[in-house]
């Protein structure tokens, strides 16, 4: 039996820019390790139902579910303006009655009814706006995009528009976290964990070449690539970072959106320093 290759480690990560420096070399870095490519919310459902072994999820899935332990100090963040998220609201922000969800999002759908309804006491209807349909397709008051296609500014005129990780920051102060490395209590993961964090430090000193590589197929600038990987995300789960998650816990908690007593479980006393 000890002659049997062990399965492969299903590793999902996120299809757009923003993790591409995650993954750098992950496969080479990773024994056994065969990774899949997928939207935030797709892989949520994916590590929920046992497609993936370790997913690169959104944050407010760990929130939510008290089977998931997170495996490393990589991380999809941002100190301020994110340039991938953003709600465009045609109507003043307190008078939002109708509001289109990006159906690749979760962490920044509920970051969003969190800040609406903590700032201006509005709880308006959800409803999706599937991933290839553009604004034009939904006649809500307001639409949050994320991801690639967020970055690209559309031509409409708005009455407002929220990038949400500035808006954070300028409300708590805290840096934000959209996404983070997961895996199921009792899952084996041999040296994944080092590796993850080996891919992230191999990625964070090539962030011109990825974006050299990417930004032909998004349809943007290399420029515009280069300044977003390096001036609007960290990818680094510090302590900063951490103090930004539980504050997002307790507002989704607050809120109705996420459960009380889920804690955060950090796999093998991983450090979040």
């Amino acid at each position: 039996m000890s002659d049997l290759i062990p399965p492969p480690i299903r590793v999902g990560a996120v299809s757009y820019l923003n993790s591409k420096p995650l993954i750098e070399d992950l496969e080479d870095l990773a024994e056994n390790a065969e990774l899949m490519l997928d939207y935030p919310s797709l892989l949520a459902d994916d590590l929920a139902e046992g497609r993936i072994d370790v997913g690169l999820i959104p944050s407010i899935e760990v929130i939510r579910n008290s089977d998931y332990e997170i495996i490393s100090n990589a991380c999809v963040a941002t100190q301020g303006p994110v340039l991938s998220v953003k709600m465009y609201s045609r109507v003043p922000l307190g008078k939002i009655k109708r509001l289109a969800l990006d159906m690749g999002s979760r962490t920044s759908a509920t970051l969003v009814q969190i800040m609406l309804a903590e700032q201006y006491g509005v709880f308006p209807e959800v409803e999706p706006l599937p991933m290839d349909q553009s604004i034009e397709a939904t006649t809500a008051d307001a639409i949050l995009l994320i991801g690639d296609r967020a970055i690209h500014t559309p031509d409409t005129k708005f009455a407002a528009t929220w990038d949400l990780g500035e808006e954070w920051l300028r409300w708590t102060g805290l840096p934000f976290v959209f996404a983070m490395w997961a895996v199921r209590k009792n899952q084996e993961t041999g040296s994944l964990a080092s590796a993850l964090c080996q891919a992230r430090d191999r990625g964070v000193t090539l962030l011109d070449e990825i974006a050299r590589r990417e930004a032909p197929q998004l349809g943007i600038e290399v420029s515009v690539a280069q300044s977003y990987l390096k001036n609007n995300l960290s990818f680094h789960l510090g302590p900063a970072e951490c103090c930004g998650l539980q504050l997002f816990q307790e507002l989704a908690i607050k809120t109705g959106l996420a459960p009380e007593g889920v804690p955060l479980v950090f796999r093998n006393c991983i450090s979040a320093g």
